[in-house]
């Protein structure tokens, strides 16, 4: 007796929404595993990371990318870009509306430039349902699947989950696969993540340093990871490996904010990050940083080049 062939799967799928829509812990979520810098900040993810979800029969790889918002200046734009690029690379799109929060105008802006995205799967996630009642939940749906019919956009499908108590995450995970090509697998089982250690470890810091920090920090915060070495003449079975990071700040004002009293604050962000860099890295580490101005950065195309966007 022949079994049928299992059909296998592959292809991208990628989370959009306004920012602090729940699209990264969403991406954590799925994958298992912590790769995407998650904080209660909006607007802090300025890189299209690729989380790995591996199944039996498929292989969905998840692109986390910024926030679409309205830019103020030139990182703004380069992120919006960078956003608008990878919807036209998936295979399908799938946005983000938190729970606890109405379906407003931005939200609106984004499912109308979705709606331009022809013959292309879109799902619409209803994000942070823990948060809600089952009344406003269900009114939340229906504003949803309102916002589509306006826009003349058909959702493929409308799916309530919560990252932070896994309710209804496998439910999307399968839906997603569902919408992909067939194809063999595009990366190695088990592998998480492309991304390379050098941006893991700079999103790490970051998260860290932006942790109870003003308003006023985030979007003017960079990390560069200088360089990732093994130290030489250590005994055997007891490597270490040396992280140098600089972290990037616009103003005088903010390098103090990060560095704190006597030092305080860089320590705690050294502490907080290490423990999870030795986990990416595998090794024990010692972890370098130094805080440096590069005036008004943001708004510099030569600078931004050069920290990386």
């Amino acid at each position: 007796m022949t079994h049928p062939e299992i059909t296998f799967r592959s292809g991208f799928a990628c989370f959009v929404g306004r920012p602090n829509a729940g699209k990264s812990t969403l991406t954590n979520a799925l994958v298992g595993d912590k790769i995407a810098i998650t904080s209660s900040k909006p607007q802090t993810t300025r890189h299209a990371i690729r989380g790995l979800v591996h199944t039996d029969d498929a292989q969905l790889i998840l692109i986390d990318t910024p926030g679409l918002h309205r830019p103020r200046n030139v990182l703004g734009e380069r992120l919006n870009d960078l956003v608008r690029s990878t919807w036209t690379d998936v295979d399908t799109v799938a946005m983000c509306f938190p729970s606890d929060q109405k379906v407003g105008p931005g939200d609106k802006y984004l499912v109308k430039e979705l709606a331009g995205l022809r013959r292309k799967p879109v799902l619409a996630v209803a994000t942070k349902t823990d948060l809600v009642s089952p009344a406003r939940l269900a009114e939340h749906l229906m504003a949803i699947q309102a916002a589509g019919e306006e826009a003349g956009l058909r959702w493929q499908e409308i799916v309530p989950v919560s990252a932070v108590d896994g309710n209804q995450v496998e439910l999307l995970r399968d839906l997603l696969i569902r919408t992909l090509p067939e194809g063999s697998p595009l990366y190695p089982d088990g592998q998480l993540t492309d991304e390379p250690a050098e941006t893991l470890v700079a999103e790490v810091i970051r998260e860290a340093a932006l942790e109870g920090v003003r308003d006023e920090l985030p979007h003017s915060l960079a990390v560069v990871v200088d360089e990732i070495v093994p130290r030489e003449d250590r005994p055997e079975g007891k490597p270490l490996t040396d992280v140098r990071v600089n972290v990037y700040v616009e103003r005088d004002s903010q390098k103090g904010i990060i560095i704190g009293k006597q030092g305080v604050r860089l320590r705690e962000i050294g502490a907080g990050s290490r423990r999870q860099i030795e986990k990416i890295l595998g090794v024990p580490v010692y972890l370098d940083l130094h805080v440096k101005v590069a005036k008004d950065w943001q708004r510099d195309p030569k600078q931004l080049r050069k920290l990386g966007f």
